[in-house]
């Protein structure tokens, strides 16, 4: 089940374990059970630290197919519950390496927050092993229940459980349940969870108040392509440097294929982002990950930007290099059904679907891709489209008029969202020719019709468009002296990640610049 070359991998990487780590599985009958302890048979080969013992704990473990991770006979605060295999395997690998001593990255602010926490928080994170998102989301709650013992973290692996996913009502990945309540759920990240914490708990963010960093001469906001590279630039020039990032790869960690950076012919979003990760760790850039930004003030000489997590930054240069988020249709019904059949990410929340009848609003290029890759999965797809043609390439546009289950609709305006019972049941949209109004019965629909500015947290302080997007010059200079913007945030055309690495660069360079004549 893992390959001779990614066991050595681990064997290699487990040299580094402090600590002997037990992984605890539970006793019983299962489907799955044979293939899950040949799994952890083969996995704590690698190391003389790693074991895997059977045991009887139904009242933690929730299944034959569920295993803990215990320290030194201590229960750390881990649960697995299926094979966590595919986007998970790195989650387990990682979860055994941090258990068992390996240092691990966190930010000390969100590090405070999380030891603050004195009642006992029980997180359920239902995932599907092809989600790409989900990953980042049992990643961290693994940390936060190692740093507090006040915390415990359950990935589930929703494909395996299909009568606890129609209970729950869960169309949608990562699903994350506090204390068996709905926490969140569809895009979930770092900064959510932590945001949600403190909305729930305010008093946890108490250590970091009145916390102010050293003034630095560049500070970037965005971890996308645009972002690393407008940080890397400016520490090459010896320059203090601080990256503010909820995630680092930002949109491309999402992309499955890239084939249009150019001198790398082929590459995947997670590939990207580990290159983007490894180069930021050759200079000294300080690093805020996981933590957003609630208000930037300029006071001319100074940017101060605050965070989610209580601290103060005082800067004497600010890159906004925020990017973009999906789209939403402004229907109503769909805020009110994200999670729950609406969706933005066919492959994450695809498998839910499996059997059924879907919508995809958009014709573009990741209109047209979706339809392809759920018309796989999916009993059927019904492809819409606002514009009189589909404006995705001629090739794809091909593939999706041979597939029998791709019906495609043009002139279409989507006007509702229904549901019955809080799951989507139907799609309500115009023909923008004839005027006449549809109703087509499904069970998800996903939105890509394109993207909208991360803009919004900066307020009126620069120009905007109507749109959103950043007014910048050709030096990627704002309407603010001294704060430049870069990437898909601004107005800059053509949103490509070898733009938006340009334009990062561009922008160090202006800060640069601006920072010689002060």
């Amino acid at each position: 089940m893992i390959s001779k070359e990614i066991l050595a991998a681990v064997t290699q990487y487990t040299t580094s374990l402090t600590k002997d780590v037990k992984l605890i599985v539970q006793a019983g009958n299962h489907s799955k059970r044979q293939e899950l302890m040949a799994f952890l048979s083969q996995f704590v080969s690698a190391s003389e630290k790693l074991s895997v013992e059977e045991r009887d704990i139904p009242s933690v473990l929730r299944s034959p197919i569920s295993f803990q991770l215990e320290v030194d006979g201590e229960f750390t605060g881990i649960i697995f519950t299926g094979i966590p295999s595919g986007h998970e395997f790195n989650s387990f690998v990682l979860a055994v390496l941090q258990a068992g001593g390996t240092p691990f990255k966190l930010d000390e602010s969100v590090k405070t927050i999380i030891r603050a926490v004195t009642e006992s928080l029980h997180f359920e994170v239902f995932v599907s092993l092809s989600c790409h998102n989900c990953p980042d989301v049992v990643q961290l709650l693994n940390q936060f229940a190692l740093l507090n013992g006040n915390i415990s973290t359950e990935m589930i692996d929703g494909g395996l459980f299909p009568q606890l996913i129609a209970d729950r009502d869960i169309q949608g990945v990562p699903s994350v349940y506090l204390n068996g309540e709905l926490f969140a759920n569809g895009k979930v990240d770092a900064p959510l969870l932590l945001e949600k914490l403190l909305q729930r708990s305010p008093e946890l963010a108490k250590g970091n108040q009145g916390i102010k960093l050293p003034l630095q001469d560049v500070t970037v906001i965005g971890g996308g392509p645009s972002g690393v590279a407008a940080a890397i630039y400016a520490a090459r020039k010896g320059l203090a440097v601080t990256l503010i990032a909820d995630r680092i790869g930002g949109q491309v960690k999402d992309t499955v294929g890239i084939e249009n950076l150019i001198s790398v012919p082929k590459t995947t979003g997670t590939e990207l982002t580990s290159a983007l990760i490894s180069h930021i760790n050759d200079y000294a850039i300080t690093l805020k990950e996981h933590v957003s930004v609630t208000e930037v003030m300029d006071d001319n000489a100074i940017k101060s930007i605050k965070l989610s997590s209580g601290e103060l930054i005082e800067s004497k240069t600010l890159i906004v290099a925020t990017g973009a988020r999906w789209r939403e249709l402004g229907v109503p019904g769909e805020k009110e059904n994200i999670g729950s059949g609406v969706a933005y990410c066919p492959h994450c929340d695809g498998p839910f679907f499996k059997g059924k009848d879907v919508a995809v609003i958009g014709g573009g290029n990741s209109g047209v891709e979706a339809a392809l890759d759920l018309a796989g999965i999916v009993r059927s797809v019904k492809l819409f489209e606002f514009l009189p043609a589909l404006k995705a390439d001629k090739v794809l546009v091909d593939k999706a008029k041979a597939r029998s289950n791709i019906e495609i609709f043009t002139h279409a305006l989507t006007t509702k969202v229904e549901a019955e019972s809080g799951k989507v049941s139907a799609l309500h949209w115009q023909d923008r020719q004839s005027g006449e109004f549809h109703r087509e019965a499904l069970d998800g629909i996903f939105v890509q019709i394109g993207l909208v500015p991360n803009s919004q947290f900066i307020g009126n302080l620069v120009d905007k468009t109507p749109q959103g997007e950043i007014v910048i010059n050709e030096k990627c200079q704002t309407s603010v002296q001294g704060i430049f913007a870069c990437g898909d945030v601004t107005t800059v055309p053509y949103k490509q990640i070898v733009i938006a690495m340009g334009e990062g660069s561009k922008a160090a360079l202006s800060a640069f610049e601006y920072l010689l004549t002060r």
